[in-house]
């Protein structure tokens, strides 16, 4: 499955991309929400490139943060079927609860450890349970 991994922090895509990796999935990174949007409507809005199965999405990014990346990915009918997990430093219940309800899938809070990500994976029927980091 094709994964998106947004974040702008270089090491952070590095981390996440290991772990997805590891369970077989196919990466492609941005290190903010436009650049992503521009990798989707290059790529599969305007091209027939792989619709993402999976964006893991930080919240504070520069140009286009997590929660505008939600909304517009939600915004457009192709991309609706992309399961979106944040994972930020966001812990507040009121944030939670808007990145849910703009259509985030799931929600983690940095740090975090692999098996967290697997977890939410594996709830999300992406990865069997029991798969271990």
């Amino acid at each position: 499955m094709l994964t998106m991994v947004i974040d702008d922090s270089r090491a952070m895509r590095m981390i996440l991309k290991r772990i997805v990796a590891q369970l077989g999935f196919d990466v492609v990174e941005a290190g903010n929400g436009q650049e992503a949007m521009d990798y989707l409507k290059a790529n599969v809005l305007d091209g027939d490139g792989e619709i993402p199965g999976l964006a893991l999405v930080d919240w504070n990014m520069p140009e286009m943060n997590g929660l505008e990346f939600v909304t517009a990915v939600r915004a457009e009918p192709r991309l609706r079927g992309m399961t979106l997990m944040m994972v930020t430093t966001e812990s507040e219940q009121s944030q939670i609860v808007r990145a849910l309800a703009s259509g985030a899938h799931e929600y983690v809070i940095k740090p975090f450890t692999p098996d967290a990500i697997i977890d939410k994976l594996a709830l999300l029927g992406l990865v069997p349970n029991g798969v271990a980091a």
